[in-house]
C-alpha cells in the first residue's frame, strides 16, 4: 500500500514542477548552475570509473579470446559494445544516482527540515517548481553528454589497456572499433541515458521534498533515494533494451 501511496505522490508533485515558471530569469540562472553541479563536477568521477572499466573489459575480452582462430581486432570489438550498450548509460547512471541523487535529495531534504520551502510557499513561489524544475533541465542536459564523455574514456581506456599490456596491437584495435559499427547503439545509449537522467533527478527530488524530522532523516532520504532511483533505472533498463532493441 505504501508503494502506491508513493507513486501517487510522486506524479502529484511532477503535476506541480511541470507548471509555468514564476521568474524565466531565475529558471534560466538555476539550470547553469546545475549543469555545473550535476554535468561539470561529474567529469572526473565519469573518466576515471570509464576508464578503468573500458581497460579491464579490454583485458577481460583478451583473456577470454586466447584462441588463435579469433582475429585481434574483435578484442575491440567486443570493448566497443560492451561499453557503448551498456556501461557507458547503465552503470554510469548508478553511479550518478549515488554522486548526483544522494546530494539532490540531501540538498533538498535539508531545505525541507530547515523550513526554507516553507518559507518559498508563504511568499507565493512553486517551491516544487523553483527547486526541481532547473535539476531536470540540466539532468536532461547533462547525462547525455557525460554519456558521450564515458564512451570515449572508455574506449581510450581499452587501447590504454591493450597497448601497454601487449594484448592487442593499436592498430587492430582501431580496426575493431570500426569493424562493423551501428550508429543508432549511439542514439539507443543515449536514450536511455535521458530516461535515466529523468529518473534519478525525480525520484531523488521526491524523496527529499518530503523529508520530515531532522538532519538523522535527511540522511535516510539520501538512502533511500538512491536505493529507489537504482532498482527504478535497471527496471527501465530492461523495458528500454526489449524495446529499443
Amino acid at each position: 500500500m505504501n508503494v502506491f501511496y508513493n507513486v501517487g505522490m510522486y506524479f502529484l508533485l511532477l503535476k506541480r514542477v511541470f507548471s509555468k515558471p514564476d521568474d524565466t530569469r531565475e529558471y534560466f540562472k538555476a539550470i547553469g548552475k546545475e549543469i555545473v553541479l550535476i554535468g561539470y563536477n561529474s567529469i572526473p568521477i565519469v573518466f576515471i570509473i570509464s576508464f578503468f572499466i573500458g581497460a579491464v573489459i579490454t583485458l577481460q575480452t583478451a583473456y577470454n579470446m586466447e584462441n588463435p582462430i579469433y582475429p585481434e581486432y574483435l578484442i575491440g570489438l567486443g570493448t566497443r559494445d560492451s561499453v557503448i550498450l551498456e556501461f557507458s548509460s547503465t552503470i554510469v547512471a548508478l553511479i550518478l544516482a549515488g554522486k548526483v541523487g544522494s546530494s539532490v535529495a540531501s540538498e533538498i531534504g535539508t531545505m525541507r527540515v530547515t523550513e526554507q520551502i516553507d518559507a518559498l510557499e508563504m511568499m507565493g513561489v512553486n517551491s516544487a517548481s523553483f527547486l526541481i524544475l532547473p535539476k531536470i533541465v540540466a539532468s536532461l542536459v547533462s547525462f547525455p553528454v557525460l554519456c558521450i564523455f564515458s564512451i570515449i574514456f572508455g574506449i581510450a581506456g581499452g587501447w590504454a589497456a591493450g597497448e601497454f599490456s601487449g594484448e592487442v596491437p593499436t592498430a587492430q584495435y582501431i580496426y575493431g572499433i570500426q569493424y562493423m559499427f551501428i550508429p543508432y547503439y549511439i542514439v539507443y545509449s543515449l536514450i536511455k541515458m535521458v530516461t535515466f537522467g529523468f529518473i534519478i533527478i525525480t525520484v531523488s527530488s521526491y524523496f527529499g521534498y518530503y523529508t520530515s524530522g531532522g538532519a538523522l532523516e535527511v540522511g535516510r532520504s539520501s538512502t533511500r533515494a538512491f536505493v529507489s532511483s537504482s532498482l527504478i533505472v535497471l527496471l527501465f533498463n530492461l523495458i528500454l533494451t526489449s524495446i529499443l532493441l
